[in-house]
């Protein structure tokens, strides 16, 4: 067992959806305030790991250009991260080296969207770096949030392989 040098933290957060959404209700929004001042290195938010489809034209993006760098079945992970950032480009790699997904990352600005869909954008407004990894959610899973988003269309394995790979970067940066 590894000896960790830093604190981490495992925090689950509510109300990130609809109408709550946005708000200062949302428990990341709570969260990241109570960190205001603190030495906080990096808070990776989680979002919609599990939905993967390798066939071809199965990813969208929201600007058409990306398509153009980014590939155009929906089979990697994505690490988001704010513009001139580097966090993400880290994480990123250290998923890569366990060769178990692919992971790709972007650093864009939070008005394209989807870009801050998600509890890291509560830290973003705090200056507080923030990444997301995320499978695109509904640019990628044509039953993102309707009666047929249930547990049997998510791959359980890459969902591990991600997870995987995030326990790997942090290990290695708490050390």
């Amino acid at each position: 067992m590894a000896t960790l040098n830093k604190r981490i933290v495992l925090v689950a957060y509510t109300l990130e959806e609809p109408p709550i959404y946005a708000s200062d209700k949302m428990g990341s929004v709570i969260h990241a305030e109570s960190l205001k001042g603190k030495d906080v290195e990096l808070m990776i938010s989680l979002e919609m790991i599990g939905y993967f489809d390798n066939q071809t034209n199965s990813q969208d993006y929201p600007v058409s250009a990306l398509g153009l760098l980014y590939p155009n079945d929906g089979d990697f992970i994505a690490v988001v991260d704010e513009v001139f950032s580097s966090a993400g480009v880290a994480l990123k790699k250290t998923i890569n080296q366990q060769g178990l997904i692919e992971a790709y990352s972007i650093n864009a600005p939070a008005n394209i969207p989807g870009i801050d869909f998600s509890d890291h954008r509560s830290y973003w407004a705090l200056d507080i770096p923030a990444v997301m990894i995320t499978d695109t959610s509904f640019y990628r899973n044509p039953n993102y949030h309707t009666v047929d988003d249930t547990f049997d269309t998510l791959d359980y394995q890459k969902m591990s392989y991600v997870v995987t790979g995030v326990l790997a970067y942090i290990k290695r940066m708490a050390q």
